[in-house]
C-alpha cells in the first residue's frame, strides 16, 4: 500500500520541526489576544479553509458556490499548510479510490504512526505526475494552478501581518505572541487535527454503516476538525455535505454549509443517498416487513394472540404495529414480545 522503504525527505522533516518547535515556544509567549487569535485561524484555515473548501467543495462537489467564494475558501485552505488544491484534493481522491488497500497513500494497515505523518516525510508525497490524473477538473482552473504554485504564500503574508500589527499594538512581546500563538502552535494542532481523520478516524471509533474500509466516527476527532471526524458517515457516502448524521453528531462545517445555502451563496447541496436521511437507520439496506402469529400467556391462564407486524431496517428491529387482536390487552402482548427484540 506504501513505499516506507524510501528516504527521508529533509526538506519535510525540517519543516516539521521548526512548526513544533515554535508551537513549544509559544506556550511561554501566552497573551489572550494570541489565543482569540489562534482560535479564530483555526476555524478559519481547518473549518472553512480545509473542511468546507479543500474538501467538502473541492474534492467532492457536495455543492456548490459562487466562484469568489470558492476561491476564498481555497486560500483559507492554504493557510493550514497541508499543500496546494491540487495535492490536497488528489492525495484525498486517491485515498477514497483505494481505501484501506493497496494504492492507499495513508492507511493504517501500514502502521498508525504512517497513516498520520509518516506517509509525509518519506519519498515525495507531492508526486505532482501521479497524482495529475485525479485533478482533471482543477487542473483546467488557471486560480487552482496558480495557488498550487504560490500556496505558501498566503501563510507567509499572514506571518507578516501578525508581527507587524503586534509590533504597533504591544511591541515585540505581542508580536512574537501573536506568531508563535497564530501561525507555529496554530498550525501545528492543525495539521495533528487533519491526521488524526487519516489514522485515528481509521482505528478509534464507532461504525454505523459496513463500509469496505476500516473509516470509524470519532467524535473527538469531529470536535478538533469541526465535523470532519464522522468519517464511517463520510465514508458510506463521500460526495454528501453533511457528516454529523445524527443530531449529536455536531458537524460545524455543515452548520456552515447550511447558513451560507440560507443566505443564497451555496447551492445544489448533495445530501447523499435515501440511507442518509432521516431517520438514519443502523446500516445501509432495504426495508423489510414481516407480519407472524403470535400467541403468549397472559399471566391469568389464559393466552392473548394477535397477528404482528415487524420492520427491519438493516440490524436494526422495531415492532411496528399491532394488528387485529383476538382477545385480552395489547399492552400485556407487547410486554412479552418487545423484551424479546432487545436481546
Amino acid at each position: 500500500m506504501s513505499d516506507q522503504s524510501s528516504r527521508l525527505n529533509w526538506v519535510t522533516v525540517g519543516a516539521l520541526v521548526l512548526l513544533h518547535a515554535g508551537a513549544m515556544a509559544a506556550l511561554f509567549l501566552f497573551t489572550w489576544p494570541a489565543l482569540w487569535t489562534a482560535l479564530a485561524l483555526l476555524w478559519i484555515s481547518g473549518g472553512w479553509g480545509i473542511g468546507m473548501g479543500y474538501h467538502r467543495l473541492l474534492t467532492h462537489r457536495g455543492y456548490e458556490t459562487p466562484r469568489w467564494l470558492e476561491c476564498l475558501l481555497t486560500i483559507c485552505g492554504t493557510l493550514a499548510l497541508q499543500g496546494g488544491p491540487l495535492f490536497w484534493v488528489a492525495t484525498h481522491r486517491l485515498h477514497h479510490q483505494n481505501a484501506d488497500k493497496n494504492g492507499d497513500p495513508h492507511s493504517p494497515r501500514d502502521g498508525w504512526w504512517w497513516s498520520h505523518a509518516g506517509w509525509l516525510v518519506r519519498g515525495d508525497p507531492m508526486r505532482d505526475t501521479a497524482l495529475a490524473p485525479y485533478v482533471p477538473d482543477l487542473r483546467r482552473d488557471p486560480f487552482h494552478c496558480w495557488l498550487e504554485k504560490w500556496h505558501v504564500a498566503p501563510l507567509l503574508v499572514l506571518s507578516g501581518v501578525l508581527g507587524v500589527w503586534g509590533a504597533v499594538r504591544g511591541g515585540a512581546v505581542l508580536a512574537g505572541s501573536l506568531v508563535s500563538w497564530g501561525i507555529f502552535l496554530r498550525t501545528t494542532v492543525e495539521l495533528h487535527g487533519t491526521w488524526l481523520v487519516n489514522s485515528a478516524a481509521h482505528t478509534w471509533g464507532n461504525r454505523r454503516f459496513q463500509t469496505r474500509d476500516d473509516s470509524t466516527n470519532n467524535w473527538w476527532v469531529a470536535l478538533l476538525t469541526f465535523g470532519e471526524g464522522w468519517h464511517n458517515n463520510h465514508h458510506a457516502d463521500p460526495r454528501c455535505v453533511r457528516h454529523g448524521l445524527a443530531w449529536y453528531e455536531l458537524d460545524i462545517n455543515w452548520l456552515c454549509i447550511r447558513a451560507l445555502h440560507r443566505v443564497r451563496l451555496a447551492k445544489k447541496l448533495r445530501l447523499g443517498s435515501a440511507v442518509l436521511r432521516p431517520p438514519y437507520p443502523t446500516c445501509p439496506s432495504s426495508k423489510m416487513r414481516l407480519t407472524t402469529k403470535v400467541r403468549v400467556s397472559n399471566g391469568s391462564g389464559g393466552s392473548v394472540s394477535g397477528d404482528l407486524q415487524i420492520e427491519i431496517c438493516g440490524m436494526q428491529r422495531c415492532v411496528t404495529s399491532l394488528l387485529r387482536p383476538s382477545r385480552g390487552s395489547l399492552y400485556a402482548l407487547l410486554a412479552q414480545f418487545v423484551p424479546l427484540l432487545k436481546r
